[in-house]
């Protein structure tokens, strides 16, 4: 029942709010949103690499809603039907790898509330698509070697191809599915040429193409070699050791953390400046600092306070009995098939904490950790507690408290937030708690639209319309989708590449266009001969604040428009 009602406010905040997730409105839907303005899947002409180089997973999915709903108001649906599927693929999971039937049901409703699960259900986020797919490919595999059917392994494969393309860092879940899949592989023969038609239909669904895409224009199949912080960079040792901080603090937070600043100074005045230096060298700028959000967001939530406790608390229970097994059978029970798994998933773990330089680790970590804490759940410990009323009321307060943060999260409120901080003239108050609120939820509240002011006064020939941006969530300036085209005006396009690309207008990020492009406003309005119409200050990160935006337009007679 508590698993429903969570389920529900999940989905209501998907139906009350357009989306908000970052990534998903600065690349991954503008450029299904180019694929589509071209009739083809292609590389994109930007400054922006992300746009081109991350897996394309959900996008296959995205693209004809795209195509025939002209909005992204339904994208949300993904998700949230993906999150209804979490329940039975983690019993499923959990009692093939040897978890009791009681503890695998008691969990099947406790891991779905899962802050990296939860927070996504009424998201357009991708992460939660990449672990049902996970979830779903260790499934087939399992129910492959029970009942030795073909169609389980093609199910399988199909959806370990769609893991991969979730996200990259999913590919390291290969070493333990391929412990899963392997005793049923001999099944394939049965069936060779049709066997072989979906390896082709899988290869073709999976991260595969994005990788030749990659390895043609970055000369990277991963295509972290465009990147601003190279994936690894540093050695592994530092990655781990960052990595083994960052993961607890992101899973053991709670869910509303008003000593975030109080935090962030700690750790630069602790931290020695040399070290410090590294990691603003090798890290995403909140991994540099250890950050810990003011509140568990869908960006980088873990398994969450409430979920992270509950299997600490199992697994020190086990160590107090010393339930673990030792010596010779130690070494039986790693060689198991069931505990093999789970050791190549912890394996994969290892390789990820020794490469990712990425922020919010913990989110990359979605489709591990069913894996992950499957050992924990084995034995007669976690059955037993199932009995016990306290641990019955903490997994209530687990479902309480994931409940309260689903309510409060700033992407879907439910709660009348906005109305609430006007009473209290929060945009203006002294208390810098106050304020800090205030600005969270105004900046979330406008993102679904953030550049509804940008198209309330384009002309109607800005089509296709300039933009000169980076990692800004343009997919507002699409709307309504296949009714204008916006084409990224990169550092190297002169006047001449200006002219080809056929626009009149160009919407310039001046951040962008000085931080990253190296060109002053008045410069690139020199050199296109251009002038500008608007002016915007737009505040689409809330730790940013407000930047400015100029609409520029390009004069018939400037020479960038000559042949």
């Amino acid at each position: 029942m508590a698993f429903l009602f969570l389920a529900v406010l999940a989905i209501l905040g998907g139906v009350l709010y357009a989306p908000t997730n970052y990534d998903a409105l600065a690349y991954r839907t503008p450029r299904v949103l180019n694929w589509l303005a071209e009739n083809q899947w292609h590389w994109v002409h930007t400054d922006f690499p992300r746009l081109n180089t991350r897996s394309s997973g959900i996008e296959w999915i995205t693209a004809p809603l795209f195509l025939f709903s002209h909005t992204d108001r339904l994208e949300f649906i993904i998700n949230s039907i993906s999150f209804l599927f979490l329940p039975g693929l983690t019993f499923s999971i959990l009692t093939r790898l040897k978890v009791a039937r009681r503890t695998a049901w008691f969990w099947m409703w406790l891991f779905p509330g899962g802050y990296c699960f939860l927070l996504q259900a009424g998201s357009i986020a991708n992460d939660l698509f990449g672990a049902v797919c996970a979830m779903a490919a260790f499934h087939f595999a399992l129910q492959a070697r029970e009942d030795r059917k073909i169609r389980q392994v093609w199910f399988s494969i199909l959806a370990a191809a769609l893991m991969t393309a979730g996200k990259a860092t999913n590919l390291l879940l290969l070493l333990p599915w391929g412990v899963a899949l392997l005793p049923s592989l001999r099944v394939l023969l049965v069936r060779p040429l049709a066997t072989a038609g979906v390896m082709i239909f899988a290869g073709s669904a999976s991260l595969l193409p994005t990788a030749f895409l990659n390895l043609r224009y970055c000369g990277d199949w991963k295509g972290l070699a465009a990147e601003p912080v190279p994936f690894g960079a540093g050695g592994p040792v530092l990655h781990v050791l960052v990595n083994s901080i960052l993961l607890p603090l992101h899973n053991i937070a709670p869910p509303i953390f008003p000593f975030s600043r109080a935090w962030d100074g700690l750790v630069q005045s602790t931290l020695p400046a040399s070290f410090l230096l590294r990691l603003q060298q090798h890290f995403e700028p909140e991994s540099a600092r250890l950050a810990i959000g003011e509140m568990q967001m869908e960006e980088s939530a873990g398994l969450g306070m409430g979920l992270a406790l509950l299997v600490l608390a199992v697994g020190f229970l086990k160590i107090k009995r010393r339930a673990w097994p030792s010596g010779t059978n130690l070494i039986k029970s790693a060689l198991r098939y069931e505990t093999l798994i789970s050791l190549g998933a912890w394996a994969a773990l290892v390789v990820f904490m020794a490469q990712s330089s990425l922020t919010g680790p913990a989110r990359y970590l979605a489709p591990f950790w069913i894996l992950l804490i499957a050992p924990i759940l084995k034995g007669p410990e976690a059955w037993q507690l199932t009995y016990s009323r306290r641990w019955r009321m903490a997994g209530m307060f687990t479902f309480l408290l994931a409940g309260i943060l689903l309510a409060l999260t700033p992407p879907r409120p439910l709660w009348p937030a906005a109305y609430a901080l006007r009473l209290f003239d929060a945009e203006h108050s002294s208390n810098p708690l106050i304020k800090r609120a205030w600005s969270v939820y105004s900046v979330y509240g406008g993102r679904g639209d953030a550049f509804s002011a940008v198209r309330q006064v384009l002309p109607a020939d800005a089509n296709p319309l300039g933009l000169i941006t980076w990692d800004d969530p343009e997919a507002s300036l699409w709307f309504p989708f296949g009714s204008r085209r916006i084409v990224h005006i990169c550092r190297t396009d002169g006047p001449v590449e200006v002219r080809q690309t056929g626009v009149k207008y160009v919407l310039i990020h001046e951040w962008a266009l000085s931080s990253l492009q190296n060109k002053t406003l008045p410069g690139w309005l020199s050199e296109n001969h251009a002038e500008v119409i608007h002016h915007f200050r737009l505040a689409l990160r809330a730790k940013r604040g407000p930047t400015d935006w100029y609409l520029v337009k390009l004069p018939e007679d400037s020479p960038s428009r000559q042949p």
